[in-house]
């Protein structure tokens, strides 16, 4: 039923009008490549974990010696377990891959399937990075960070989150709308 009235909803979104159908490609265009950019933010940047003399991401830690203001890199501690660790940062990555693949896999679709078939691979590609981000998000929640009190996870671990959202939403997206946007 629900299905039902989102086709409904859908179709008077997209009504069949050569110009809407290229809006809306290009918005769902414009919307994968936010979601590629949030993936990629939190994959790269360095703001997963602070507090008030370090922050930490997946690559290493800094931290502020002797109050000079000067950040210094360091590894990731050896308390944290090594097998999960590299659990999360292969996720992540593989996320970023799987979404930009599946970018890539929506514009060859566009052009090479026909009506009914377009979306659907690029869809499930899509629905497997947002497995993967959600992967790397859990055991990163899970594992790391348990007994520091003092710390707040930061924007790119909050931006991985998002990312995690926009790949479901565009992932369900595509499989739902295959139909309504060709």
């Amino acid at each position: 039923m629900c299905c039902v009235s989102l086709a409904g909803y859908c179709s008077t979104l997209f009504p069949p009008h050569p110009l809407n159908m290229f809006k809306a490609l290009a918005g769902i265009c414009l919307l994968h490549l936010t979601t590629i950019f949030f993936l990629f933010w939190a994959t790269i940047d360095d703001a997963w974990w602070f507090t008030e003399n370090l922050y930490t991401d997946l690559w290493g830690r800094w931290v502020m010696e002797n109050n000079d203001n000067v950040w210094v890199y360091m590894d990731i501690p050896t308390s944290y377990r090594k097998d999960y660790l590299q659990a999360v940062q292969a996720f992540a990555v593989l996320s970023c891959l799987f979404a930009v693949f599946s970018l890539c896999v929506f514009i060859f679709q566009l052009f090479t399937l026909g009506k009914g078939k377009r979306f659907t691979i690029s869809g499930v590609v899509q629905l497997i990075s947002c497995f993967c981000i959600m992967v790397a998000l859990s055991v990163y929640t899970d594992h790391f960070h348990r007994d520091e009190k003092n710390g707040w996870y930061g924007w790119s671990y909050i931006m991985a989150w998002f990312g995690w959202l926009l790949t479901l939403f565009t992932g369900i997206m595509y499989i739902i709308l295959r139909k309504r946007v060709d």
